[in-house]
């Protein structure tokens, strides 16, 4: 080919890549979306529990229409909110947060945290995800978020903060139990703290902000029947057709997001990890992975 091919096919490349970049920009990260599936983990006999799956808003004050997909969620008549975590990407964006949930404030909810709400997101080349997850301890000491206020704000919505804590609630006549942990992502999870056999009497739900291998296998192991996990993004940037390039975490690419199985210790899990509805202030872009939500119904055992 000679220069002036190249030079060509180069500009074509880079218009196409310029195109995408503006599509995931300007429409898809607004794109919002709620994912629909059944999961049978309940008695015999019993009703269904719809349970709302919310992670990674990674909220700002300024983001008018994430704020009104999330009021709009009520609508779908939740018996149970679920939050894995990095709900805020600024200080001030508490009150906002609280705000937004609108008549979700009203509804029982348990709920963990994400390291964004702890410490505020920093600039990273986007291209060293391509290369390996950022897990790990922090190497860093950003910014802190006003992390007590953003957890007594959830409380006071009669939300159960779950890490390294087990709880239980009764919900539409069915005792569910949890337990959860911090985020594995920077090592704060201690799941010793929370581990032991699943209830016989109880339907057994685990709660965690990122889908580390480690916390799956332990509490599939444990007999846990239902597991919420969030912080992949989905992948954030997927390839049409070939799904996300990365999880952000040891989580195989295949379940970057969406409701699967895992088998671990003898034990079958439903696992469901959410694709989120934001993204860091950095990386304000999605590309075939489409902000979202999840409507679990919980329905009988076949």
């Amino acid at each position: 080919m000679s220069a002036r091919g190249w030079l060509r096919a180069f500009g074509a490349v880079a218009a196409v890549g310029a195109a995408c970049v503006t599509y995931g920009v300007a429409i898809e990260r607004t794109a919002f979306r709620v994912r629909r599936a059944n999961v049978p983990v309940l008695p015999e006999g019993s009703r269904p529990i719809r349970v709302l799956h919310l992670s990674d808003a990674h909220l700002l004050p300024r983001q008018g229409r994430k704020r009104d997909f999330l009021r709009g969620l009520a609508g779908l008549e939740p018996d149970l909110v679920v939050s894995t975590g990095d709900s805020i990407s600024s200080p001030d964006a508490i009150e906002p947060l609280i705000e937004s949930l609108g008549r979700l404030r009203d509804v029982p909810g348990v709920f963990v945290f994400g390291s964004n709400d702890f410490h505020q997101p920093t600039f990273k080349l986007p291209v060293r995800y391509l290369f390996g997850h950022s897990g790990g301890a922090a190497k860093a000491d950003p910014p802190p978020m006003p992390t007590g206020e953003l957890r007594e704000s959830l409380e006071g919505l009669g939300w159960v903060y779950l890490e390294e804590r087990t709880a239980e609630l009764e919900i539409a006549g069915q005792r569910l139990r949890f337990r959860g942990t911090g985020d594995a992502h920077h090592e704060r999870d201690d799941y010793s703290a929370v581990a032991g056999p699943a209830s016989a009497d109880a339907v057994e739900i685990g709660v965690t902000h990122a889908p580390y291998l480690r916390l799956l296998d332990a509490m599939t192991a444990d007999g846990v029947e239902m597991i919420f996990a969030g912080h992949t993004h989905g992948g954030q940037v997927c390839i049409p057709g070939r799904g996300a390039l990365v999880t952000n975490c040891d989580l195989p690419r295949e379940h970057a997001s969406g409701l699967f199985t895992y088998d671990a210790g003898g034990n079958e899990s439903y696992v469901n990890v959410s694709a989120g509805i934001g993204m860091s202030p950095f990386a304000p872009y999605r590309f075939a992975c489409p902000p979202e939500v999840s409507l679990l119904t919980l329905v009988p055992r076949t």
